[in-house]
């Protein structure tokens, strides 16, 4: 790439040249006579010349530089022709979890205030219902039967010339897409990517996790599947429900793995843990895999060892650190977790994420719910202790769109650069290596003193009768009181719930953070965020312990 300009487009480009007849998105599209599963394919050219021509047609409608579009369309092919097409064009993605609910969808969409909308019919349905900015969107493009909205078919959109598209030559901190958060831990926010974020992001991956010309990648995570192009991987698409990747089908998951010879698999830890469950029952081994990432949450020890059962020795599962607005911050390979972190864990030292990676700066800081105008080496906590994370490198966003008060929050000025803080609260150990605590925001604040939920938790989580916990507070802050509610491991019935607490209690007093907690809750399935389905929604689990505490007095 020119260093006066960046897109993320180049990337494609490059590989098609590199690997022309190389797959680079399989998709499965039904089954055969046998039953087997069917795919269909784009080679690396054949998505770069797709790519020209609806960057061409997307440009006669009237999408261009600047343009901001909607995109809301299923995991598949032409899901990665609108992307890589809008990026040639220089458009802005609006990218938005369609699991987050109607009143958010709305509240996002409105805020946003696109020109354009590329979806699915039944993403033009809920847009006409809802009236997803009708003023705004002039431009409307579907995927799949075109009803009474008008616009545009999508396959209308395909120009005849497919020569090379003069690639938008964007500036380094000109908008390439807004990414919203899922808003699993507050409202959720516009993330303003730049396209020099995108392709760092795509550097750092590919020295982190050393991707070769062979790799063919499960990618059950769409955003990812972008990357993995840019990487000069395979994308493969399961046979799943992006929003429910806890309820994907293991048996189709394994299917497409062995079908294509998939050497990596990215999952969340909930896709992960059903898959580990399937293949401890069932015996099952995933031979051509040799490497594994899981993002979006901690995995926890179990799970990981469940998986490393079903890999060949020596294959790591890898955990990358980071979040909507800064990603890899950091990450960690299964060995080192299960051979030197998980004591410390176990015995509530909180999550090891690893070392961070050499272009980004992690600091930990003093824990406040105040704003942080400027950076000043003052609000640096230097002796271990838990705080805030606090991040800054060329993968960080500058802001939030059109919200100066959370970008306020949650990013600190430090001359031309930026800190952003994770909301996550954490420690720094002796070798320089990141322990996650779990989010500021779900600290419980005691009279003794601040509790953070995964030191608590993985204390209780050892119980063999319980598949996890979550650490709630009732009541005013520094005087909260500090709840646990359980969540049972599948197939635990008939237990007496006293009983249970009691051997709880038994285990949270053999270490100081957790002597003092006494109460405890069983709740029948957790909330959990909509996008990885691994993050708990503890704000719910607070008014919902609340109540039932209170029908005890």
């Amino acid at each position: 790439m020119n260093d006066d300009y960046i897109n993320m487009a180049e990337f494609i480009r490059e590989n098609s040249k590199k690997y022309p007849y190389k797959r680079a998105i399989v998709i499965p599209t039904g089954r055969d006579h046998f039953g087997h599963a069917a795919y269909s394919s784009l080679t690396f050219k054949q998505l770069e010349d797709e790519t020209n021509r609806f960057a061409r047609g997307f440009e006669k409608i009237g999408i261009k530089r600047g343009t901001k579009v909607v995109v809301l369309i299923l995991p598949g092919i032409e899901m990665y022709i609108t992307w890589f097409a809008l990026c040639k064009i220089g458009a802005t993605m609006v990218m938005i979890d369609s699991g987050i609910g109607p009143k958010s969808m709305t509240a996002c969409i409105k805020e946003a205030a696109p020109e354009a909308f590329i979806g699915i019919t039944k993403a033009h349905i809920a847009r006409t219902v809802l009236r997803w900015s009708p003023y705004s969107i002039k431009i409307k493009v579907t995927v799949g039967p075109k009803l009474f909205w008008g616009g545009y078919s999508f396959y209308d959109c395909r120009d005849e010339d497919n020569s090379e598209y003069p690639i938008a030559k964007m500036k380094e901190n000109e908008t390439a897409a807004m990414m919203f958060t899922s808003g699993s831990t507050g409202i959720s926010k516009g993330a303003v990517y730049t396209h020099s974020i995108l392709c760092n992001q795509v550097k750092f991956l590919q020295e982190i996790y050393k991707f070769n010309k062979d790799d063919l990648d499960l990618a059950t995570f769409p955003l990812f599947g972008l990357f993995d192009v840019c990487l000069g991987s395979t994308a493969v698409i399961p046979d799943m429900d992006p929003t429910k990747p806890g309820k994907a089908d293991p048996v189709k998951l394994l299917e497409a793995i062995n079908d294509n010879g998939a050497t990596v698999m990215f999952g969340s830890p909930a896709l992960i843990d059903n898959l580990s469950r399937y293949g401890e029952k069932h015996n099952t081994k995933i031979p051509s895999l040799r490497m594994v990432i899981s993002c979006g949450a901690p995995a926890r020890n179990d799970i990981l060892n469940r998986l490393q059962n079903m890999l060949n020795p020596g294959v790591e599962i890898f955990t990358p650190y980071g979040a909507t607005e800064a990603l890899p911050v950091s990450s960690i390979g299964s060995s080192m977790i299960l051979g030197e972190t998980a004591p410390i864990t176990d015995a509530g030292g909180g999550t090891c994420v690893g070392k961070p990676n050499e272009h980004v700066q992690v600091r930990i800081i003093k824990i406040t719910d105040e704003p942080i105008s400027e950076w000043s080496e003052d609000i640096v906590i230097k002796d271990g202790s838990i705080g805030e994370i606090a991040v800054k490198g060329p993968i960080v966003t500058k802001e939030y769109f059109k919200r100066p008060e959370n970008t306020k929050l949650a990013k600190i000025k430090d001359g031309n650069e930026i800190w952003h803080r994770m909301g996550d609260v954490g420690r720094i150990d002796e070798q320089g290596r990141l322990w996650f605590c779990g989010r500021k925001s779900h600290r419980v604040e005691t009279e003794k003193g601040p509790l953070f939920t995964i030191p608590c938790e993985r204390v209780f989580n050892q119980h063999p009768n319980v598949f996890r916990t979550a650490l709630v507070g009732i009541g005013q802050l520094g005087h909260q009181i500090p709840v646990i509610c359980v969540e049972l491991e599948k197939g635990v019935k008939d237990i007496d719930p006293q009983k249970l607490f009691n051997e709880l209690m038994d285990i949270g007093k053999k270490y100081p953070h957790t002597a003092c907690i006494d109460k405890f809750l069983i709740h029948p399935s957790f909330p959990v965020d909509i996008r990885h389905n691994a993050k708990i929604g503890r704000e719910n689990l607070a008014l919902w312990a609340y109540d039932n505490l209170k029908g005890r007095n």
